[in-house]
């Protein structure tokens, strides 16, 4: 196995290396690149004989995409991060998997795991680029159980306003204002969900983009959400999430 690593952090790529030959002790890392600059002619001059590239999302000089986008051939990508909001981006870039950091070895392991099962599916020597791309396609979560007296119901994602965190524990909040308890942390949310749905404003609230009726310039930088359904609670973007926030609702629409 061939492996192109596009990672900027010392520590990480160690760490990579290490994981990478303790999985496949034969495996040879055919180029290391820290930054755009440097990964753009890597990937020009030896991708192609690559057989799978491991890269962080976000260098000193860019994120990654870019080089990505400028290179004109197909490989399948695990890409490595500490940053969870990239993830949509990820998996339109050949992306088979998207681990965040700090890696644990069993999660490298399955991912490689993953990598070799959909090489196996393809042609053995000329891979189709078809079945990659639909095998790596990403699942998100599409519904919830909730407990209602002694009934147990089923709540479709879409059908969510929102989620937020309230000492303990996380509740799912309906369409209809109903409000349940649900077992999955923000975290786990986050990695579920649909990133083009769903987007965590803060510490406490993870958002549907269908409950947005509009946002208010905040004090302090912040914005502040107003629903499209009676909510009494403030929601209020932090003030480090603004920028993606705007990101994430120019998408699908105007801020």
């Amino acid at each position: 196995m061939k492996v192109i690593v596009i990672e900027d952090e010392l520590p990480a790529l160690e760490k990579i290396t290490h994981f990478l030959l303790q999985y496949d002790p034969n495996a040879e890392i055919i180029g290391i690149a820290q930054s755009i600059s440097e990964a753009v002619p890597l990937l020009n001059a030896h991708g192609a004989k690559a057989d799978l590239l491991l890269v962080d999302v976000q260098l000193a000089d860019g994120l990654s995409f870019q080089a990505l986008d400028k290179v004109g051939f197909f490989k399948p990508v695990i890409f490595i991060t500490a940053h969870n909001q990239y993830a949509l981006e990820a998996f339109q870039a050949n992306g088979i998997d998207y681990l965040l950091k700090p890696i644990r070895y069993a999660s490298f392991a399955a991912s490689l795991d993953k990598f070799r099962q959909l090489k196996e599916a393809s042609s053995e020597n000329q891979p189709n680029q078809m079945m990659w791309k639909t095998l790596s396609n990403p699942t998100y979560k599409e519904r919830f159980m909730v407990k209602i007296g002694e009934h147990i119901h089923t709540v479709p994602s879409s059908g969510i306003k929102l989620f937020f965190a309230e000492g303990r524990n996380t509740y799912i909040i309906r369409e209809d204002g109903r409000k349940f308890i649900t077992d999955y942390k923000l975290e786990t949310l986050e990695e579920i969900l649909n990133p083009s749905v769903f987007f965590r404003v803060n510490r406490s609230y993870l958002v549907n983009l269908e409950t947005i009726k509009d946002v208010l310039v905040y004090s302090n930088s912040r914005l502040k959400i107003n629903t499209n359904f009676h909510y009494t609670e403030e929601i209020i973007v932090s003030r480090d999430r603004v920028n993606r926030f705007k990101e994430w609702l120019d998408g699908e629409r105007n801020l």
